[in-house]
Protein backbone atom coordinates (compact mmCIF):
# COMPACT_ATOMS: atom_id res chain seq x y z
CA UNK A 1 0.00 0.00 0.00
CA UNK A 2 1.20 3.65 -0.83
CA UNK A 3 0.40 6.28 1.74
CA UNK A 4 1.50 10.02 1.37
CA UNK A 5 4.69 10.63 3.27
CA UNK A 6 4.52 12.47 6.35
CA UNK A 7 7.63 15.36 6.84
CA UNK A 8 8.57 12.66 10.33
CA UNK A 9 8.56 9.93 7.68
CA UNK A 10 11.33 11.71 5.22
CA UNK A 11 14.28 9.89 6.91
CA UNK A 12 13.10 6.11 6.09
CA UNK A 13 15.34 4.21 4.13
CA UNK A 14 12.17 3.08 1.99
CA UNK A 15 11.56 6.81 1.08
CA UNK A 16 13.62 8.95 2.38
CA UNK A 17 16.03 10.88 -0.67
CA UNK A 18 19.00 11.73 1.95
CA UNK A 19 18.86 8.57 3.27
CA UNK A 20 19.19 6.70 0.23
CA UNK A 21 21.51 9.17 -0.94
CA UNK A 22 23.85 7.80 2.09
CA UNK A 23 23.44 4.52 1.10
CA UNK A 24 24.10 5.19 -2.78
CA UNK A 25 27.20 6.66 -1.17
CA UNK A 26 28.05 3.54 1.17
CA UNK A 27 27.83 1.63 -2.13
CA UNK A 28 29.98 3.15 -3.89
CA UNK A 29 32.80 2.69 -1.04
CA UNK A 30 31.62 -0.78 -0.61
CA UNK A 31 32.22 -1.32 -4.24
CA UNK A 32 35.42 -0.15 -4.81
CA UNK A 33 36.54 -2.22 -1.35
CA UNK A 34 35.10 -4.94 -3.29
CA UNK A 35 36.28 -4.38 -7.04
CA UNK A 36 39.98 -3.97 -4.64
CA UNK A 37 39.26 -7.05 -2.87
CA UNK A 38 38.65 -9.56 -6.48
CA UNK A 39 41.89 -8.06 -8.16
CA UNK A 40 43.97 -9.16 -5.81
CA UNK A 41 41.74 -12.54 -6.20
CA UNK A 42 39.81 -13.33 -3.08
CA UNK A 43 36.77 -15.15 -3.87
CA UNK A 44 33.23 -14.03 -2.84
CA UNK A 45 31.69 -15.67 -0.57
CA UNK A 46 27.78 -16.54 -0.91
CA UNK A 47 25.99 -16.18 2.57
CA UNK A 48 22.93 -18.25 2.42
CA UNK A 49 19.47 -16.53 1.47
CA UNK A 50 17.92 -16.88 5.20
CA UNK A 51 20.66 -15.46 6.77
CA UNK A 52 21.33 -13.10 4.91
CA UNK A 53 17.74 -11.68 5.22
CA UNK A 54 17.83 -11.67 9.11
CA UNK A 55 21.44 -9.71 8.46
CA UNK A 56 19.49 -6.93 6.68
CA UNK A 57 16.03 -6.91 8.53
CA UNK A 58 17.70 -6.25 11.58
CA UNK A 59 20.30 -3.78 10.01
CA UNK A 60 16.85 -2.18 8.76
CA UNK A 61 15.51 -1.99 12.06
CA UNK A 62 18.52 -0.78 14.07
CA UNK A 63 19.82 1.93 11.93
CA UNK A 64 17.26 3.11 8.55
CA UNK A 65 14.23 3.54 10.00
CA UNK A 66 11.86 5.94 12.48
CA UNK A 67 11.91 5.76 16.07
CA UNK A 68 9.25 3.18 17.16
CA UNK A 69 8.28 1.82 13.94
CA UNK A 70 10.12 -1.66 12.38
CA UNK A 71 9.79 -2.97 9.21
CA UNK A 72 8.89 -6.64 8.03
CA UNK A 73 10.66 -8.81 5.74
CA UNK A 74 7.91 -10.25 3.47
CA UNK A 75 10.24 -12.53 1.44
CA UNK A 76 13.68 -13.19 0.12
CA UNK A 77 14.63 -14.90 -3.46
CA UNK A 78 17.48 -15.31 -5.43
CA UNK A 79 16.91 -13.02 -8.83
CA UNK A 80 19.37 -13.00 -11.57
CA UNK A 81 22.80 -13.34 -9.14
CA UNK A 82 21.68 -11.13 -6.65
CA UNK A 83 19.38 -10.98 -3.81
CA UNK A 84 15.87 -9.78 -3.57
CA UNK A 85 14.03 -8.71 -0.37
CA UNK A 86 10.48 -7.53 0.23
CA UNK A 87 9.57 -5.46 2.79
CA UNK A 88 6.65 -4.28 4.67
CA UNK A 89 6.86 -0.82 6.01
CA UNK A 90 4.29 1.70 7.31
CA UNK A 91 1.38 -0.22 5.06
CA UNK A 92 4.50 0.10 2.07
CA UNK A 93 5.97 -2.79 0.24
CA UNK A 94 9.11 -2.33 -1.34
CA UNK A 95 12.23 -4.37 -2.39
CA UNK A 96 16.03 -4.10 -1.97
CA UNK A 97 18.68 -5.91 -3.38
CA UNK A 98 22.12 -7.20 -1.90
CA UNK A 99 24.94 -9.34 -3.58
CA UNK A 100 25.07 -12.50 -2.54
CA UNK A 101 28.24 -12.25 -0.23
CA UNK A 102 25.23 -10.29 1.98
CA UNK A 103 27.59 -6.56 1.55
CA UNK A 104 26.17 -4.30 -0.78
CA UNK A 105 22.79 -2.77 -0.76
CA UNK A 106 21.10 -0.87 -3.13
CA UNK A 107 17.35 0.14 -3.80
CA UNK A 108 17.08 0.07 -7.59
CA UNK A 109 17.69 -2.56 -10.45
CA UNK A 110 18.07 -0.96 -14.37
CA UNK A 111 16.77 -3.49 -16.74
CA UNK A 112 19.12 -2.68 -19.67
CA UNK A 113 17.72 -4.28 -21.78
CA UNK A 114 14.28 -2.55 -21.74
CA UNK A 115 13.61 1.10 -23.20
CA UNK A 116 14.13 3.28 -20.63
CA UNK A 117 11.47 4.49 -17.82
CA UNK A 118 11.33 8.01 -18.65
CA UNK A 119 10.86 7.47 -22.26
CA UNK A 120 8.53 4.27 -21.30
CA UNK A 121 6.39 7.46 -19.78
CA UNK A 122 6.64 10.27 -22.10
CA UNK A 123 5.55 7.82 -24.81
CA UNK A 124 2.40 6.72 -22.40
CA UNK A 125 1.42 10.48 -21.72
CA UNK A 126 1.20 11.27 -25.75
CA UNK A 127 -1.13 8.03 -25.95
CA UNK A 128 -5.07 9.28 -27.27
CA UNK A 129 -6.92 8.95 -25.17
CA UNK A 130 -10.61 7.92 -25.72
CA UNK A 131 -13.81 10.11 -24.56
CA UNK A 132 -16.92 9.35 -23.54
CA UNK A 133 -19.61 10.67 -21.42
CA UNK A 134 -18.86 7.68 -18.39
CA UNK A 135 -15.14 6.75 -19.13
CA UNK A 136 -15.03 2.80 -18.34
CA UNK A 137 -11.82 2.00 -15.94
CA UNK A 138 -10.59 -1.39 -15.70
CA UNK A 139 -7.49 -1.75 -12.76
CA UNK A 140 -6.56 -5.18 -13.10
CA UNK A 141 -4.73 -6.65 -10.04
CA UNK A 142 -3.96 -10.01 -8.06
CA UNK A 143 -5.18 -9.71 -4.34
CA UNK A 144 -1.81 -11.01 -2.77
CA UNK A 145 0.22 -8.74 -5.48
CA UNK A 146 2.57 -5.87 -3.20
CA UNK A 147 2.10 -3.33 -6.75
CA UNK A 148 -1.74 -4.34 -6.94
CA UNK A 149 -2.13 -3.43 -3.52
CA UNK A 150 -0.53 -0.24 -4.08
CA UNK A 151 -2.44 0.38 -6.62
CA UNK A 152 -5.80 0.09 -5.28
CA UNK A 153 -4.42 2.60 -2.34
CA UNK A 154 -3.35 5.33 -5.00
CA UNK A 155 -6.60 5.18 -6.89
CA UNK A 156 -9.24 4.89 -4.01
CA UNK A 157 -9.30 8.60 -3.38
CA UNK A 158 -10.09 8.45 -7.63
CA UNK A 159 -13.05 6.62 -6.86
CA UNK A 160 -13.97 8.76 -3.35
CA UNK A 161 -13.73 12.04 -6.06
CA UNK A 162 -15.41 10.58 -9.24
CA UNK A 163 -18.10 8.10 -7.73
CA UNK A 164 -21.14 8.46 -9.47
CA UNK A 165 -18.97 10.35 -12.39
CA UNK A 166 -16.78 6.92 -14.08
CA UNK A 167 -17.26 3.57 -13.52
CA UNK A 168 -14.10 2.17 -11.81
CA UNK A 169 -13.98 -1.37 -11.69
CA UNK A 170 -11.44 -3.57 -9.90
CA UNK A 171 -10.68 -7.04 -11.96
CA UNK A 172 -8.82 -9.75 -11.55
CA UNK A 173 -6.01 -11.71 -13.36
CA UNK A 174 -6.72 -15.52 -13.20
CA UNK A 175 -6.85 -18.43 -15.64
CA UNK A 176 -9.68 -20.63 -15.04
CA UNK A 177 -9.28 -24.17 -16.23
CA UNK A 178 -12.53 -26.15 -15.41
CA UNK A 179 -16.18 -25.27 -14.36
CA UNK A 180 -15.61 -25.01 -10.79
CA UNK A 181 -13.82 -23.06 -8.06
CA UNK A 182 -11.01 -24.89 -7.89
CA UNK A 183 -10.06 -24.44 -10.97
CA UNK A 184 -8.87 -21.05 -10.46
CA UNK A 185 -5.07 -20.47 -10.91
CA UNK A 186 -3.63 -17.22 -9.94
CA UNK A 187 -0.41 -16.78 -9.53
CA UNK A 188 -0.09 -16.49 -5.73
CA UNK A 189 -1.70 -20.25 -5.06
CA UNK A 190 -4.96 -21.11 -4.21
CA UNK A 191 -5.12 -18.42 -1.17
CA UNK A 192 -4.80 -16.00 -3.36
CA UNK A 193 -7.77 -16.99 -5.86
CA UNK A 194 -9.96 -17.60 -2.98
CA UNK A 195 -9.51 -13.94 -2.26
CA UNK A 196 -9.72 -12.94 -5.49
CA UNK A 197 -13.41 -14.85 -5.25
CA UNK A 198 -14.31 -13.31 -1.88
CA UNK A 199 -13.27 -9.89 -3.14
CA UNK A 200 -15.55 -10.01 -6.39
CA UNK A 201 -17.88 -11.95 -4.04
CA UNK A 202 -18.30 -8.42 -1.78
CA UNK A 203 -18.13 -6.06 -5.00
CA UNK A 204 -21.56 -8.21 -5.56
CA UNK A 205 -23.48 -8.04 -2.93
CA UNK A 206 -21.70 -4.52 -0.53
CA UNK A 207 -20.30 -1.85 -3.21
CA UNK A 208 -20.94 0.49 -1.16
CA UNK A 209 -18.08 -1.15 1.44
CA UNK A 210 -16.02 -2.78 -1.12
CA UNK A 211 -13.31 -0.45 -0.89
CA UNK A 212 -13.13 0.14 2.67
CA UNK A 213 -12.54 -3.49 2.85
CA UNK A 214 -9.76 -3.29 0.11
CA UNK A 215 -7.84 -1.53 2.63
CA UNK A 216 -8.58 -2.86 5.74
CA UNK A 217 -7.82 -6.22 4.13
CA UNK A 218 -5.28 -4.84 2.69
CA UNK A 219 -3.68 -3.18 5.49
CA UNK A 220 -4.44 -6.04 8.40
CA UNK A 221 -4.99 -8.60 6.33
CA UNK A 222 -2.41 -8.89 3.45
CA UNK A 223 0.50 -9.24 5.40
CA UNK A 224 -0.05 -12.04 7.22
CA UNK A 225 -1.18 -13.90 3.70
CA UNK A 226 1.04 -16.96 4.17
CA UNK A 227 -0.15 -17.76 7.85
CA UNK A 228 -3.38 -19.65 6.45
CA UNK A 229 -4.62 -19.74 10.19
CA UNK A 230 -3.75 -15.91 10.98
CA UNK A 231 -5.61 -14.61 7.45
CA UNK A 232 -8.64 -16.59 7.86
CA UNK A 233 -8.98 -14.81 11.34
CA UNK A 234 -7.95 -11.30 9.92
CA UNK A 235 -10.85 -11.92 7.07
CA UNK A 236 -13.39 -12.74 9.76
CA UNK A 237 -12.37 -9.88 11.46
CA UNK A 238 -12.78 -7.63 8.81
CA UNK A 239 -16.16 -8.54 7.42
CA UNK A 240 -17.31 -8.44 10.94
CA UNK A 241 -15.93 -4.74 11.53
CA UNK A 242 -17.66 -3.61 8.30
CA UNK A 243 -20.88 -5.71 9.31
CA UNK A 244 -20.70 -7.72 5.85
CA UNK A 245 -22.21 -11.49 5.86
CA UNK A 246 -18.88 -13.62 6.12
CA UNK A 247 -20.99 -16.63 5.37
CA UNK A 248 -23.14 -15.02 2.48
CA UNK A 249 -19.65 -14.15 0.76
CA UNK A 250 -18.27 -17.47 1.91
CA UNK A 251 -21.43 -18.93 -0.30
CA UNK A 252 -20.57 -16.79 -2.96
CA UNK A 253 -16.71 -17.43 -3.66
CA UNK A 254 -17.17 -21.47 -3.18
CA UNK A 255 -20.07 -21.77 -5.76
CA UNK A 256 -21.22 -20.86 -9.13
CA UNK A 257 -21.35 -17.28 -8.74
CA UNK A 258 -18.35 -16.28 -7.63
CA UNK A 259 -17.20 -18.61 -10.34
CA UNK A 260 -19.13 -16.83 -13.04
CA UNK A 261 -17.50 -12.77 -11.83
CA UNK A 262 -14.13 -14.38 -12.31
CA UNK A 263 -14.62 -15.87 -15.61
CA UNK A 264 -16.12 -12.06 -16.81
CA UNK A 265 -12.76 -10.84 -15.48
CA UNK A 266 -10.82 -13.23 -17.25
CA UNK A 267 -12.74 -12.69 -20.67
CA UNK A 268 -12.23 -8.56 -19.89
CA UNK A 269 -8.62 -9.06 -19.13
CA UNK A 270 -8.28 -10.86 -22.62
CA UNK A 271 -10.18 -8.20 -24.68
CA UNK A 272 -7.58 -5.98 -22.98
CA UNK A 273 -4.40 -8.06 -22.78
CA UNK A 274 -4.22 -7.32 -19.46
CA UNK A 275 -1.30 -9.83 -18.09
CA UNK A 276 0.47 -8.65 -15.08
CA UNK A 277 -1.12 -7.04 -11.63
CA UNK A 278 -1.67 -3.68 -11.88
CA UNK A 279 -2.35 -2.61 -15.27
CA UNK A 280 -4.76 -0.09 -15.79
CA UNK A 281 -7.58 1.01 -18.67
CA UNK A 282 -9.00 4.13 -19.61
CA UNK A 283 -11.72 3.18 -21.98
CA UNK A 284 -9.87 0.31 -23.36
CA UNK A 285 -6.71 2.62 -23.33
CA UNK A 286 -3.68 1.14 -21.48
CA UNK A 287 -2.54 3.83 -18.77
CA UNK A 288 1.19 3.68 -18.03
CA UNK A 289 2.28 6.72 -16.08
CA UNK A 290 2.83 7.75 -12.59
CA UNK A 291 1.00 5.07 -9.87
CA UNK A 292 -0.04 8.32 -7.64
CA UNK A 293 -3.81 9.40 -6.99
CA UNK A 294 -3.56 12.85 -8.66
CA UNK A 295 -1.86 11.06 -11.76
CA UNK A 296 -4.93 8.80 -11.80
CA UNK A 297 -7.33 11.29 -11.77
CA UNK A 298 -5.74 12.87 -15.00
CA UNK A 299 -6.39 9.54 -16.87
CA UNK A 300 -9.69 9.72 -16.28
CA UNK A 301 -10.78 13.20 -16.43
CA UNK A 302 -8.69 13.49 -19.78
CA UNK A 303 -11.00 11.02 -21.28
CA UNK A 304 -14.19 13.09 -20.05
CA UNK A 305 -16.19 14.43 -23.12
CA UNK A 306 -16.59 17.15 -20.39
CA UNK A 307 -14.76 17.24 -17.33
CA UNK A 308 -17.05 17.63 -14.18
CA UNK A 309 -16.79 19.68 -11.38
CA UNK A 310 -14.64 17.52 -9.57
CA UNK A 311 -11.61 17.23 -12.04
CA UNK A 312 -10.38 20.37 -10.34
CA UNK A 313 -9.75 18.70 -7.11
CA UNK A 314 -6.16 18.38 -6.76
CA UNK A 315 -4.93 14.50 -5.34
CA UNK A 316 -1.62 13.17 -3.44
CA UNK A 317 1.28 13.39 -6.36
CA UNK A 318 3.49 11.73 -3.00
CA UNK A 319 5.37 9.14 -3.49
CA UNK A 320 4.42 6.83 -6.31
CA UNK A 321 3.81 3.25 -5.86
CA UNK A 322 6.49 1.07 -7.45
CA UNK A 323 6.40 0.67 -11.31
CA UNK A 324 7.22 -2.90 -10.74
CA UNK A 325 4.00 -5.79 -11.39
CA UNK A 326 3.85 -9.19 -10.89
Amino acid sequence: MTKEIKPEQEKSVLFGKGTIALIVGIVIVLGVFLAVNMMQGKQETVVPLDTCGEKVITYVNNNLVQPGTSARLLSTRESRGVYEMEFLYQSQVSSIYLTKDCTLLFTETVNLTAPPVQQTKQAAATATAVKSARPNVDLYVMSFCPYGTQAEAAISPVVDLLKGKADIRIRFITRISGSTVDSVNSLHGKEEAKEDLRQACINRYYPEKFWAYLKNFNDNCYPVWRNTTALESCRINTTAALSIDNAKINTCAAGVEGLALLKSDETASAKDHATASPMLFVNGVQYSGSRTPEAYKQAICNSFETEPAECGTVLSSGTAAADGNC
